[in-house]
């Protein structure tokens, strides 16, 4: 079952349907609907936040679901699945897959990395794990560790890790060669383009969420680029009739 559904993600596009509480779109309704239309549109699988979202996708759709709830527990930086309480809760809402934060920074209780995949893995000894990671490092202590999957998901996220615009390419590049589990590349891929050579860079299957299911931000990167190129001096055309 498990290998069936990792067969199943490879070389395909990962469609995140997340909305976060100030998103006009924040709905677990309209989150399914968008996974809906991602099924649709040919994606492999969806990745989906929050206990509500997971469980009107997993109605909604027949694609895999990688799962996660976003928490923040004061005084702990991770925030993805940071606790088993939320690996509990996205395994009861149907999920597939478990991604949670894999960095070098304690989980709240002052839990490592290495302790938290350990908990989860006598909970749920059959359960697919994801690492969400932000540096090499990190990638390659989750692959000894035992992840079934690692996603670039937090590079630029944490301190240390680059903070660039454009997907760390670099980071897939390097991973990919030396782990033997799939590397999923997740994080600022806005083009067909960028998510092809995350692809040649050694990528198993590829994310991409903003791009496609946040209408503001889309909007928003056309504006800005509109608003550079007229800073710039350029004038509209006049057309005459």
């Amino acid at each position: 079952m498990a290998m069936d559904i990792l067969r199943r993600l490879e070389k395909g596009l990962i469609v995140s349907c997340q909305a976060p509480v100030d998103d006009p779109l924040h709905s677990s309704f309209i989150m399914a609907r968008i996974a809906k239309a991602a099924e649709l549109g040919g994606a492999v699988a969806i990745r989906a936040n929050g206990y509500e979202d997971i469980l009107a996708i997993r109605k909604e759709v027949k694609l895999p679901i990688i799962g996660l709830i976003k928490k923040h527990y004061e005084g702990y930086k991770p925030y993805i699945t940071p606790t088993i309480e939320e690996v509990d809760k996205v395994i009861k809402a149907g999920a597939d897959i478990v991604a949670v934060d894999a960095t070098k920074a304690c989980k709240p209780g002052n839990i490592t990395t290495a302790e938290f995949f350990t908990m989860i893995r006598q909970k749920y000894p059959k359960t697919l794990i994801m690492a969400d990671i932000s540096t090499y490092e990190e990638g390659i202590e989750a692959y000894y560790l035992g992840f079934n999957l690692i996603s670039t998901t937090l590079s630029g996220y944490t301190d240390y890790s680059p903070q660039i615009d454009e997907p760390d390419f670099e980071l897939i590049e390097r991973l990919s060669k030396d782990v033997k589990v799939p590397l999923i590349a997740e994080g600022r891929i806005w083009t067909p383009e960028q998510a092809i050579k995350a692809f040649e860079k050694g990528a198993y299957a590829v994310v991409v969420g903003t791009a496609i299911t946040r209408p503001q931000e889309i909007t928003r990167r056309f504006v800005n680029y509109i608003t550079e190129w007229r800073s710039k001096g350029c004038k509209n055309k006049v057309v005459s009739s």
